[in-house]
């Protein structure tokens, strides 16, 4: 018997990211908002994380909300529809239902059905995650669109005495639209993880235990340790993105890290040895840590407040729970 050769799918040679889309909590809660219960000040938490409000949404808002809204924002801005989108991603820990995906609400909202749609969990690196999915689905030919997106509402998992991750915490969706481009506009994403590390970035206890009485779930750190590795082990992986697309810090003109603390920010810029005209996103100052949100609103804002320009080289790096982490250079929209 003689069996048929398997026809493969391909697409274009290079994607680039054709829009953008951010939304933020409307409520800004300042330090002196949070600092009793914490036992803190509006003085430390500046010195220690950069941040001076942070934002949040109110009760009657939900996740997918914020979701929907940025991606309407980046789909028109892309020149788009709905019904151009090919597949949607949604990255986010915050998502309270474990099916049906978040990302398949969102495609029905937004006009994208039947769309291929999915939600991944990588925490703070998860919008990184999406790109490089989003990339490769493009290239092989599974789609011509998609629509990434990291959203989350962190204000659902804040303990407010906790010391350790809750007062960095914010809410907001940041989202993409993915295509096809005639020249690279995605570098190689340089991901991966540490598992062995699980415990460094917590719930501080799993859905199933609040059957037997232990309370809703929050969110806890070791805070020095994450600093370290932040520090110490994710500027070489935004180092080897660098070098898997082919540019160095001098052809750089934004540096987009997660969100998670500015003194963090702050070390990577020594470490990668990045030229003081290198434009620094650090929306975490007026926004908060939004976890999967975080790059795409740094990146918005940026390119809103014309601080950079469109067809900018951007680096961009995601870091978190897990531990997991994500890195490529793009070209913004």
């Amino acid at each position: 018997m003689t069996r048929p050769t398997l026809t493969q799918s391909t697409g274009p040679a290079h994607t680039r990211i054709l829009g953008i889309g951010g939304v933020r909590g409307e409520h800004l809660v300042t330090n002196d908002d949070i600092a009793g219960p914490i036992d803190s000040s509006d003085e430390w938490i500046r010195q220690r994380t950069g941040i001076v409000t942070r934002a949040r949404a109110g009760a009657d808002t939900d996740v997918l909300d914020l979701a929907e809204r940025a991606a309407r924002e980046a789909i028109a801005n892309a020149g788009l529809t709905g019904a151009d989108i090919d597949a949607v991603i949604l990255s986010t820990v915050t998502y309270f239902h474990q099916t049906p995906a978040g990302a398949a609400i969102i495609a029905d909202r937004i006009g994208a059905t039947p769309a291929a749609a999915f939600d991944i969990s990588a925490a703070c690196a998860g919008y990184c995650y999406g790109i490089g999915q989003a990339d490769a689905l493009v290239r092989a030919g599974s789609a011509r669109h998609v629509l990434v997106i990291g959203a989350e509402k962190m204000s659902d998992f804040i303990d407010p005495t906790d010391r350790s991750i809750s007062f960095l915490l914010g809410d907001g969706a940041g989202a993409v639209v993915i295509g096809p481009s005639d020249t690279p506009g995605i570098g190689p994403t340089i991901w991966g993880s540490d598992g062995s590390q699980a415990q460094t970035i917590r719930q501080t206890h799993s859905w199933k235990d609040t059957q037997t009485g232990a309370g809703w779930p929050t969110l806890r750190q070791e805070g020095q340790s994450v600093f370290k590795w932040a520090v110490w082990q994710m500027a070489p992986v935004a180092q080897k993105a660098l070098d898997a697309a082919g540019v160095t810090a001098d052809d750089i003109e934004a540096f987009i890290p997660h969100q998670a603390n500015m003194r963090i920010i702050d070390q990577m810029i020594k470490q990668l040895k990045l030229p003081s005209t290198v434009v620094v996103g650090r929306d975490i100052a007026d926004t908060g840590n939004t976890s999967a949100a975080s790059i795409p609103l740094a990146t918005e804002r940026l390119l809103r407040e014309g601080q950079v320009a469109s067809g900018a080289l951007a680096l961009q790096i995601g870091f978190g729970a897990g531990l997991v982490y994500a890195a490529q250079v793009v070209v913004l929209p």
